[in-house]
Order: structure tokens, then C-alpha cells, then sequence
């Protein structure tokens, strides 16, 4: 049994409103969804970010300021299938720029795949994964005499409510030199119509991504929930610019999770919420580097101008 999954799932679940946490989505099942989400037409977020590393790598270069006579180290923070980012190995490659690529994850399938991908589309190409917590190993990093080029994509800080996202641009921040670059990729604000689909789309897979949680538990805690009794209901607040994913009970219900030694009551449309996805502008994003040290040197949106990718550099 993970412990630290059953402590949080007992926390979250007697607290008031009832919660878990969206890292918990990414279990091989679920891993498996997401996969499948990220083809789906309503979910622009993956094609707009490659859009941008597919038809921009010299720009991201260029705001980089790195130089072909330079090491520098590029650190990639969960690095998913590396569709993206070989992108731009591909360039850095073929303008022989001097660099050694470091993805870093905790999961050891992720990291096989990114190093899969690298050796079928640059075979020549050696790369140095890393599997552990990100601040772990870029403090043991951070000694290295090399400049870093920190890629944390995904628009995976739109998962963190503002305050947490600030809290972790200071402590990634403190694990980097001044002069040091992060490409930090973030879902810009937009209409409702265009947002509210990418968590809602008409095959249910998002549906079943959500619930998946229930079913996690269900497996793993010897719980006894009923996903027919529970609905995925997502929502998008088009002015703030926040996400939300929640399960919501459609009946009164008392669910046994055996291996808590706890009973969980639900009221007829008592939510679980599972998951934020902050929007970003350019006000958003200055709000959470407030007092980290970093400052955007630059920005690169798709065609379309869903997704931008700042860069920001760490000045003091």
C-alpha cells in the first residue's frame, strides 16, 4: 500500500469540501487516459505547445542567449512522451550546440520513454536521465559549473493554485545560478467555449480520467465506490480564469474504505474536487514570480494564441 497515498486520501476526503489531489490521476491506468486525452481534438493544450517547439526553436534559442561555443545544461522537469522537446534536440543538434539533456521524473516508465524517443530520432544523441523529486536532484545539480536551461512544460503549473505556484518558482529559483533560463509553458486565458471542451469532450474520456481516482481507491485501499453513483462536472470561470475539475455524488451514499478503517458519507450532490487548470496572462504570470528572483525575458505563443511558453531568467 503507498502510505502517502492513504494518508491523503483519508485527509482529503474528511475534510470539508472534500478533496484529492490531481497527482494522484497518474496511475498506469490513468497515465493511459491522459495519454488518449492529449490526442483528443478538444484538448489544444499538447498541439499548441508543439506548434510552438515545432515552428519556433531558433526563436527559443535566440531568447535563450545561449551560444554554440557554451556547455549548458538543458533539465527537463517531467518530461511526458518528450514529443516537444525533441523539437527543439533536433535543432540544437543539427546547429551542433554543446549541451547534455537531463529529463528528470519519478517515474521510471516516463523516463524509458523519453529515452526511447531520443534514440530513435537522434541516435547519436546520449542523454542523462534522472528518476527522483525535481528539487532533490537539481540541488544536487546545482553545484555544476554549467549554465541551465530548466524546461517545465505541460502548462503544469496551472495545476497549482497561484500561491503554490509562486511557492515553487522561489524554491525552484534557489536550486538555479543567476544568468540560468526556464522555459516555462502556460495555457494563456481564453473563451469558454474553447477551454470548457479540453475537460469535457464528447468521447467521456476526461469523464473517465476524473474517476479514475475513485476506481485508484477502490484497487489499492480495498474501498467500495460505486463509479456508476458518482458524475465528472467541470467547470471554467471565463473572467478569473481557473479550471475546475470536481465528482459530484448523485445520491446519499456511505462508502467503506476498508483499509482506512473509514466510512465516507456523501449528500446527494456533494462534490470531490480533483483538480484546478489555471489560465495565464501576462499580469497572472508576473503575480507568481513576485519576490523569486526571476523575471520574463521573453515570450513565444502558437499560431492560434492559446499557449505561450515564457522564458524567464534568474537575476538575482
Amino acid at each position: 500500500m503507498n502510505k502517502q497515498f492513504a494518508k491523503d486520501v483519508k485527509l482529503g476526503l474528511s475534510e470539508t469540501p472534500k478533496n484529492l489531489s490531481s497527482k494522484y490521476f497518474y496511475d498506469e491506468k490513468g497515465s493511459t487516459l491522459f495519454s488518449e486525452i492529449m490526442k483528443l481534438p478538444e484538448y489544444y493544450l499538447t498541439n499548441a505547445e508543439f506548434d510552438i517547439f515545432k515552428n519556433q526553436p531558433l526563436d527559443i534559442i535566440q531568447l535563450l542567449e545561449i551560444h554554440k561555443t557554451s556547455y549548458f545544461e538543458l533539465i527537463e522537469l517531467g518530461a511526458g512522451d518528450g514529443s516537444k522537446t525533441i523539437e527543439l534536440l533536433k535543432v540544437l543538434e543539427h546547429e551542433n550546440y554543446h549541451y547534455q539533456y537531463l529529463p528528470i521524473d519519478i517515474s521510471q516508465k516516463a523516463l524509458d520513454q523519453i529515452e526511447n524517443t531520443v534514440a530513435q530520432q537522434l541516435p547519436n544523441k546520449k542523454i542523462t536521465p534522472k528518476k527522483g523529486d525535481y528539487f532533490q536532484i537539481l540541488n544536487e545539480l546545482k553545484n555544476s559549473p554549467f549554465p541551465k536551461v530548466v524546461l517545465f512544460l505541460g502548462s503544469n503549473i496551472g495545476n497549482m493554485e497561484d500561491a503554490l505556484a509562486n511557492s515553487f518558482l522561489k524554491k525552484l529559483s534557489k536550486n538555479l545560478s543567476k544568468g540560468d533560463k526556464i522555459i516555462l509553458g502556460t495555457d494563456l486565458k481564453k473563451e469558454k467555449d474553447i477551454v470548457l471542451p479540453a475537460y469535457n469532450d464528447s468521447k467521456g474520456i476526461t469523464r473517465d480520467f476524473n474517476l479514475n481516482l475513485l476506481e485508484r481507491i477502490n484497487r489499492e485501499l480495498d474501498a467500495n465506490f460505486d463509479i456508476n453513483q458518482f458524475e465528472h462536472v467541470p467547470e471554467y470561470d471565463e473572467l478569473e480564469g481557473i479550471a475546475k475539475s470536481r465528482i459530484r455524488s448523485k445520491i446519499d451514499q456511505k462508502i467503506p474504505i476498508n483499509s482506512l478503517n473509514l466510512t465516507v458519507s456523501f449528500k446527494e450532490k456533494e462534490t470531490i474536487h480533483t483538480e484546478i487548470s489555471r489560465k495565464y496572462d501576462d499580469v497572472i504570470l508576473e503575480k507568481i514570480c513576485t519576490n523569486t528572483g526571476l523575471k520574463t525575458i521573453g515570450k513565444l505563443m502558437d499560431k492560434r494564441e492559446y499557449f505561450a511558453d515564457y522564458i524567464l531568467e534568474k537575476k538575482s
